[in-house]
Order: structure tokens, then C-alpha cells, then sequence
């Protein structure tokens, strides 16, 4: 079992089972489901405010700040990995960084989610964490202890699963780490339904909403 802390940031074009951004101007891609598709976990209301004004003022400002730069044209994950370290663009990784993010979280959630993984992926939690139910603790442990707002995250690395937390837009995709699902803790993601229950929000994540299919398609 594996829980890491990471400090430093990372979307493709439009593809099959690879969320992302448009090359040339980036759009608010449409969600896999309706607005009210997830409650009673997570509102019309909280969708409204998280989907439709943070994540749609995300997509405004990144094609702002990346227009007439090097970096314009680039598909959103180049544009993560290439500006997650560049002095002076700071700006522009978080805003890149926040709508890849977002898009896989969207992917990560799904109508009647959560239970329990099965075929290779529960194979691999159980064999990387000991069993399903501690790789559900020791991801609700990290969500828990991000101080702040930020991301957790399960992702691959060679043949290990791992739990990563990481600060703000941060993302483990900047070090070439796959994602198979994450799970947004800033406050925008859960305060509406839950106030400030983090424990709650990440315990409904983990037993109501995560989408193992998407999980299982990102798996190598």
C-alpha cells in the first residue's frame, strides 16, 4: 500500500477514453451525464456552480492567458507537462492544469457508481493495498489529510497503484504518472451538499459515484 504527497503539477486533445481540451481553442466539453443525473450525492445546484461556472470561467481564462503564446496550439496535456515547472507561467499551468483535471474528474463519476471494482483492477488494488477496503480508507486518509484545496488521485505507475494527493492544480499526470480516476477537494466540489464534511463528500466519492469502468479503461 502506497499513499504519496506530491508538490508539483498536469490533458490531451478530444479522444477515445483520453479527455482533453481542443488543439487550437479549448471548449467546455459536454459532461457523460445531466446536471441532475448524480443526486441525490451531488445537487443540480452543486453541478451548476462546479461544472457549469468554475470549470466553464477555467476554459475562458486558459484560451485568454495561452493566446498569441508559444504554447497556443498545443493539446492540453502537452500544455500541462510543458508548463508545470516554467518559471513566470504560473497562471497558465493552473489553468490548464484545472481543466484537464476537471475533465477526468467528470469521467471518474458516474450515475449509480461507487461498490466495488471487479476483473484486473480489483486484482491490482487488492494486491497493491491488501483489499478493496483499505485502498478505500487510505484514499479517504489522503483526501482527509490534504490541507487545503487540492486533488486525490489513483493512479499507475508501472505495475503499482498508488494513492497520490497533490496542492491546489497540481496533477502526478506533469510526471508522466496515468491517472484511472480522480477526486476533487477543493471546497467549490463538495460545500454546497456537504458544507465542510470532507469525510462525507470522499466516503460518498468512494461508495456512490466513482466509476470503476472508466478506472478499468485507463488501467495499462
Amino acid at each position: 500500500m502506497r499513499e504519496e504527497t506530491q508538490q508539483t503539477g498536469g490533458g490531451t486533445r478530444p479522444g477515445a477514453g483520453d479527455p482533453g481540451g481542443d488543439a487550437t481553442r479549448f471548449t467546455l466539453p459536454a459532461l457523460p451525464y445531466g446536471l441532475t443525473a448524480l443526486e441525490p450525492f451531488l445537487s443540480s445546484a452543486a453541478m451548476h456552480l462546479h461544472y457549469g461556472q468554475y470549470h466553464r470561467d477555467c476554459v475562458a481564462m486558459l484560451n485568454k492567458i495561452v493566446a498569441g503564446t508559444a504554447y497556443a496550439g498545443l493539446p492540453l496535456l502537452d500544455l500541462v507537462r510543458r508548463t508545470a515547472v516554467v518559471p513566470g507561467k504560473a497562471a497558465l499551468f493552473h489553468y490548464a492544469a484545472q481543466c484537464r483535471n476537471h475533465e477526468l474528474f467528470w469521467r471518474s463519476l458516474r450515475p449509480g457508481g461507487g461498490a466495488e471494482p471487479d476483473g484486473r483492477l480489483r486484482e491490482r488494488l487488492a494486491a497493491d493495498f491488501g483489499s478493496i477496503e483499505a485502498f478505500k480508507h487510505a484514499f479517504a486518509a489522503a483526501g482527509l489529510g490534504q490541507l487545503g484545496s487540492g486533488w486525490i488521485w489513483l493512479v499507475q505507475e508501472g505495475d503499482a497503484l498508488a494513492v497520490v494527493r497533490t496542492s491546489n492544480a497540481e496533477t502526478p499526470e506533469a510526471q508522466g504518472r496515468r491517472v484511472l480516476f480522480a477526486c476533487d477537494v477543493w471546497e467549490h466540489a463538495y460545500c454546497i451538499d456537504y458544507q465542510n464534511r470532507r469525510a462525507d463528500f470522499l466516503n460518498t466519492f468512494l461508495d456512490r459515484l466513482v466509476n470503476w469502468d472508466f478506472a478499468s479503461q485507463r488501467l495499462a
